[in-house]
């Protein structure tokens, strides 16, 4: 049984994964209430909410488990994320590890997410894993826009990223000139689909097939002119209209960059995670893509595609030869780890 921690950003989760039955358990403490108000993570706040949760988190795992019988591992997120958020909880990872006498090891949270699309509620064996290698994956959040492939020995390459903002920051970043509250890329979605994604002419950057990178930065400053020459009332009548086009134009920069990625291998599976991948125009899009190709569109699930700790533990699981030792109680935290940082 893993235990798997998470606290890289404004996420205090818990989970428990079997490799023999899959998921037993998830406790997560959500702070966007806490953040809401001041339009993004703050991050004196994140660590002062992971100090005040993680606690109450483990007694509500230990009313149905008795956790220092059946933990065998303690997994936690290592990096990239938020330097005292992930003090935090490699902290609790370190002390729990100590108190239970059982290993800790440290795990890429990027690494995480592009693992995360196999999550099933039973479980999946690396031979079971085989069939949809290689594998074409698709990470999208906030802080993070990349395009990797996962080959039959777990190496991950990354083919495109970001150049400037990430498509969850650029939509979020879009909802707010439009006066949506943080977060507001999920209300923008609703507008969106009342909207018509053709009445503006939004620009997607690096159209051709041998740029394989993504940039967002023209996008919100070409939203940003476009409103400046509106008035509040025309901005009004056409929030629907400019939202389904803002965020018709990020999504179809991520797709067509996956069709072209596509092209390059014989990729078995195509894979969609990260908080984004809960957009189902995205969804939707990519899903299109998969059956065009005809392989299998593997998306994580809703619970899955933010920050959780279940996709840290099953990575952990999944993943074993590239997770972070803890000897002599040496683990520490990365903020700046990429998604093909491994140990060495």
């Amino acid at each position: 049984m893993i235990l798997g921690i998470e606290s890289s950003c404004d996420e205090s989760a818990l989970a428990l994964y079997n490799a023999e039955v899959g998921i037993v358990g998830e406790w997560v403490h959500s702070q966007i209430i806490k953040h809401s108000e001041y339009g993004g993570v703050v991050p004196d706040i994140a660590v002062s909410e992971h100090l005040n949760n993680f606690f109450p988190l483990l007694s509500l795992a230990r009313e149905k488990h008795l956790l220092s019988d059946v933990v065998s591992k303690i997994a936690v997120t290592c990096g990239p994320g938020l330097v005292g958020c992930l003090g935090v909880g490699i902290s609790v990872a370190k002390s729990l590890g100590l108190l239970w006498d059982v290993p800790v090891v440290g795990v890429n949270h990027l690494r995480g997410h592009a693992f995360s699309p196999f999550i099933s509620e039973n479980s999946l064996s690396k031979e079971s894993l085989i069939k949809f290698l290689p594998h074409l994956g698709l990470l999208v959040s906030g802080g993070n826009t990349l395009l990797f492939s996962l080959d039959e020995k777990y190496i991950i390459s990354i083919i495109a990223q970001t150049m400037d903002d990430a498509a969850g920051e650029a939509l979020d970043k879009g909802a707010k000139l439009l006066g949506i509250s943080y977060p507001g890329a999920a209300e923008l979605e609703k507008r969106a689909n009342e909207g018509d994604p053709n009445a503006y002419d939004f620009p997607i950057a690096f159209p051709g097939k041998k740029e394989m990178k993504f940039s967002f930065s023209g996008l919100k400053t070409s939203l940003l002119y476009t409103l400046k020459k509106m008035s509040e009332s025309e901005v009004e009548n056409h929030y629907a209209d400019l939202s389904a086009s803002y965020q018709w134009a990020a999504v179809q920069q991520l797709v067509r960059k996956t069709s072209h990625a596509f092209e390059q291998c014989n990729y078995k599976s195509i894979g969609l995670s990260g908080g984004v991948a809960n957009n189902k125009f995205l969804r939707s899009e990519m899903n299109k893509i998969a059956e065009d190709k005809g392989v299998p569109l593997l998306c994580a699930q809703p619970r899955h595609s933010g920050d959780n700790a279940t996709m840290i533990a099953f990575a952990s699981c999944l993943d074993s030869e590239n997770a972070w030792s803890n000897d002599e109680q040496s683990l520490s935290f990365n903020p700046s780890l990429k998604l093909d940082d491994v140990p060495v």
